[in-house]
């Protein structure tokens, strides 16, 4: 089972401590319990979750949970699961229409969560790949407008400040993307592309020469420091041949 980051979104304290407990038990990490829709939000641009629980009615927020996940769906693609008491179909129907990957009546059991956790994220991963033709391109937001890059051509990422630099085959200087990149970093697959550290995602596939505390990336001469947090995983994605 994936280790998630989940945002609960429930305006009930003790609902709130037993859903974390819950997640954390299950091996997830919560990235924020949020009692209101401005919180909610700012939880997803703080930190995007992986998925987000989220209570219909909260009672101290001026928006309820299904015009909150309406609007965190606007900042960030994730699975959404409604957890609630009310059984009502004009709530249900209205639900439905942010396509929520589960909806789930209170109170429910411990198994059943989790199991419904599983399978959302599991069905918005391959959903993402399937249902979306033009995968291997982005349209990213360029100059007053949005340019056409083609996935494989993206040597790395790097963070700087409040932008994100691209780096591309083709191209001799990056782009200067106004983004943060940890939501950038969603649009570009993992089955290609390594998270570094916090402020680097490269492209494998370009990567050239790999020595003890560095790598080297085709085209740029400049070696990019291997953090030790990172260096086993990243040893983990390749096929190295060692000595014996």
């Amino acid at each position: 089972m994936d280790r998630l980051k989940i945002l609960v979104v429930e305006d009930n304290t003790i609902t709130a401590l037993d859903l974390q407990e819950m997640l954390e038990e299950a091996g997830h990490t919560v990235t924020a319990v949020a009692r209101t829709f401005n919180e909610a939000l700012k939880a997803v641009k703080t930190q995007p979750p992986d998925l987000a629980l989220v209570d219909i009615t909260l009672e101290d927020s001026a928006e309820n949970g299904i015009e909150t996940a309406r609007e965190m769906l606007l900042m960030h693609r994730m699975p959404i699961i409604y957890l609630t008491a009310d059984s009502d179909h004009d709530t249900f129907q209205a639900a439905k229409e942010t396509m929520p990957a589960a909806y789930l009546l209170k109170p429910f059991r411990a198994d059943e969560l989790k199991l419904q956790i599983e399978l959302a994220y599991h069905f918005f991963q391959v959903n993402q790949s399937a249902d979306n033709p033009s995968a291997d391109h982005l349209f990213l937001p360029i100059d007053k407008g949005y340019e056409k890059i083609a996935l494989k051509d993206v040597l790395y990422l790097k963070a700087d400040g409040a932008y994100v630099k691209i780096f591309l085959v083709s191209r001799e200087q990056p782009y200067h993307i106004s983004m943060n990149l940890r939501h950038l970093a969603q649009y570009f697959p993992p089955a290609n592309f390594f998270r570094l550290s916090r402020s680097l995602l490269i492209n494998l596939n370009y990567l050239e020469r790999l020595e003890r505390n560095y790598l080297y990336i085709i085209g740029h001469k400049t070696p990019i420091p291997i953090p030790a947090t990172s260096r086993k995983e990243l040893m983990k994605r390749l096929t190295v041949v060692r000595t014996k």
